[in-house]
């Protein structure tokens, strides 16, 4: 079975993916892992290199066609992806998609948790990128991001653990 996790920065969604493709064993693939090392790749930040990518539809075309190539060709596979969801929803390619949120606060403070820095900047660095992100999908592919009418599942990582996530979505799989 393709699943697809999707979600804002912060929201738990690389966590969970993690967990359920260990759990599932089936391979994990991450398009917020590939966008990273693209802006590693060429000295950026994640905010500089979302900046860029606003100008340059290229780097997002490139990660989405990657990963519905990928779901396309693997029955089972666990995708971590912002636009996962959308991308398989759009082609028509047949997945299992859940969409993991949390309050702003909460996102920044496992972002500060992940990666340090002043709670304020983090807070201010993420509503930035998502920004940023909505504005380029919604440029480059007419999706709404805040349209949650695709997804078979969605569920508020405020106040779960992972382990409590990954047993609402085995459940709601059944």
């Amino acid at each position: 079975m393709r699943i697809t996790i999707s979600g804002p920065p912060g929201s738990g969604k690389t966590t969970v993916a993690k967990l359920l493709s260990k759990k599932l064993d089936y391979p994990l693939v991450s398009a917020g892992e590939v966008f990273r090392k693209k802006a590693k790749d060429m000295s950026m930040d994640i905010i500089e290199f979302s900046r860029y990518a606003e100008n340059n539809p290229d780097v997002d075309y490139s990660i989405d066609e990657e990963i519905v190539n990928i779901a396309a060709n693997m029955d089972d596979v666990v995708i971590d992806s912002r636009l996962g969801g959308w991308m398989l929803y759009r082609k028509g390619i047949p997945a299992f998609k859940i969409y993991i949120t949390a309050s702003p606060e909460t996102r920044a403070k496992r972002i500060q948790k992940r990666d340090g820095g002043d709670f304020d900047k983090v807070l201010k660095d993420m509503l930035i990128r998502e920004n940023s992100e909505k504005k380029r999908y919604g440029e480059l592919y007419g999706i709404n991001f805040d349209d949650l009418s695709i997804y078979d599942a969605v569920i508020d990582s405020s106040t779960r653990s992972p382990e409590e996530i990954i047993s609402l979505i085995m459940d709601v799989m059944q």
